[in-house]
């Protein structure tokens, strides 16, 4: 193998384990995480490359061929071959469908709009993998993410990576303390062009492999034919609603809608339409205009937190925070409120457009490239105006009360 000389970032944001010590590297088939081995490699620890056979291509989309269940797969052990390291394909098909298809598949029928690979991290690779590298003797889980793990003053943080353009945090604000304490990410203080450029100095056969785009059992982006496929009868008929009550026109099926959404309604108006609403219990497709897609606040469930103090000590009367509520945007301001009951809720500093239900919201401490995350969690209702009658510090759960706090 070639090797290249380190990155001028290496000491301050790559996280490679000091000491030569057992290294499970979870290998996608990608450059990214081919190079995330190569590195391991390189650096001189005893490296295990796992790939995970998560679906059947095929069988999942009714098409022929196949993708991490075969390219990829085949990349991967090409890869290992290179750098000189043992492979292994393990079968999570069984794992995966319960836990991340048939999820996605029934929020998407609830009229939510999920974001599968968040649920694939959260409940495959930093828990089953994560398990299974410990079996084999492994003191690291390393990934090809473009992420950060630093040393805080109390324990790991996750942190953006330096690159805004790459940063996957989004993806990762489910990953526990616990789970910081094995995990690592060495491609967090590096570009993408640097990665391509060492992938090319290792030699690898897969420097120049495009990126993948979509979800990896959703290929082409088209939903409605996933769900189909795995919910029968999902596609029923319904109305289309205004928000003034008038009934404009039918849909085929709820799922074939996303909140924000404007072409593809069909319906004959003066003014612009967009989807501000999906009702699952009346099966409605809700329009209206622009104006209306504004959501003011939050409420979440399954929060993570990732901060060194518990959530309800800093935040019962306002948190100040940035969040990302879509993982191509900038953190914007807002306010976290949470109590000792487990309620949770945001409000947006500045209002945001075409939010819906299912999405994350992830918190950072600061706007900048390299910001420590302080957590996360699943967006289960939007407010589209605060209620004026609110105190601050005020939280009454998912029945819509939030503080009206502000930076």
């Amino acid at each position: 193998m070639t090797t290249a000389p380190p990155s001028p970032r290496s000491a301050a944001g790559l996280r490679i384990p000091d000491a030569r010590e057992r290294v499970v590297v979870a290998m996608s088939g990608g450059v990214d995480s081919s190079v995330a081995a190569a590195m391991m490699k390189e650096a001189g620890h005893d490296v295990i490359g796992i790939t995970l056979q998560l679906y059947d291509h095929g069988s999942a989309t009714g098409r022929k061929g196949s993708c991490c269940a075969g390219q990829d797969i085949h990349d991967a052990r090409r890869v290992a071959e290179q750098i000189g390291i043992p492979h292994y394909v393990l079968d999570y098909e069984e794992r995966f469908a319960e836990k991340v298809i048939d999820a996605f598949a029934d929020s998407y029928v609830a009229g939510e709009t999920p974001i599968p690979c968040v649920t694939c991290n959260n409940e495959i690779k930093f828990r089953d993998l994560l398990n299974t590298a410990k079996d084999l003797g492994a003191a690291t889980l390393v990934t090809g993410h473009y992420v950060q793990r630093l040393d805080g003053p109390n324990g790991p943080q996750l942190a953006r990576s330096i690159d805004p353009d790459r940063d996957q945090s989004y993806f990762l604000f489910g990953v526990t303390k616990e789970q910081l304490e094995i995990l690592r990410f060495p491609l967090g203080g590096l570009l993408k062009s640097e990665v391509r450029d060492l992938a090319r100095k290792y030699d690898l056969p897969i420097a120049d492999k495009a990126d993948s785009q979509d979800i990896c059992f959703v290929p082409k982006g088209r939903y409605s034919d996933v769900i189909e496929r795995l919910k029968p009868g999902a596609l029923e008929p319904g109305n289309i609603v205004h928000i003034d009550g008038r009934v404009l026109g039918r849909h085929e099926g709820i799922v074939n809608f996303t909140v924000g959404q404007r072409k593809g309604i069909k319906i004959p108006a003066a003014e612009a339409l967009f989807v501000v609403r999906l009702d699952a219990s009346t099966n409605e497709v809700i329009v209206g205009p622009r104006a209306a897609l504004t959501t003011s606040g939050l409420v979440l469930r399954n929060l993570n937190w990732l901060g060194d103090k518990p959530l309800a000590e800093v935040a019962s009367d306002g948190l100040p925070v940035y969040v990302r509520l879509r993982s191509s945007q900038a953190p914007r301001p807002a306010t976290l409120f949470s109590d000792d009951n487990g309620h949770h809720q945001v409000v947006l500093s500045d209002g945001e457009l075409g939010i819906a239900a299912g999405q994350a919201c992830v918190f950072y401490e600061t706007v900048e490239p390299g910001s420590v995350v302080l957590g996360g969690g699943f967006i289960a209702k939007t407010l589209k105006t605060l209620p004026a009658e609110t105190v601050r510090g005020t939280v009454r759960g998912s029945a819509g009360t939030i503080a009206a706090g502000r930076h």
